[in-house]
């Protein structure tokens, strides 16, 4: 077996495990995050009625610099837009990457833009 696969399947069983316990609410909804080798995507998910009520990308991120840099400002960009739609609390969910490095320094972000989880 490939060890990309290897590393994916342990990535989906991560993921499975923090979605069982994971849910959003209209009170409570769940910023999701996903990571690519190119950019990292983030969005603001209430799964009672399964629809985004916010989402933000890499390239919406004028400054383009080292990918924690970005992840950064994406969190704090990410927080403002929730803030201008009433939405102050979220769940967290990490999709099952390792909390570390860009997801991180997103979780970082959209705490000092004011989102709390």
């Amino acid at each position: 077996m490939d060890i990309n696969k290897i590393k994916q399947n342990k990535r989906l069983r991560r993921k499975g495990r923090v979605r069982a316990k994971t849910s959003g609410t209209a009170a409570c909804p769940r910023l999701s995050v996903f990571r690519s080798n190119r950019g990292i995507y983030a969005q603001i998910i209430n799964d009672e009625i399964s629809k985004t009520l916010v989402a933000v990308g890499a390239k919406e991120i004028k400054d383009k610099g080292q990918k924690i840099a970005v992840s950064l400002e994406l969190g704090k960009l990410l927080a403002s837009k929730a803030a201008a739609k009433g939405i102050s609390r979220v769940v967290f969910d990490r999709n099952g990457y390792k909390y570390h490095g860009r997801v991180k320094a997103l979780a970082d972000g959209a705490r000092e833009g004011g989102l709390k989880f």
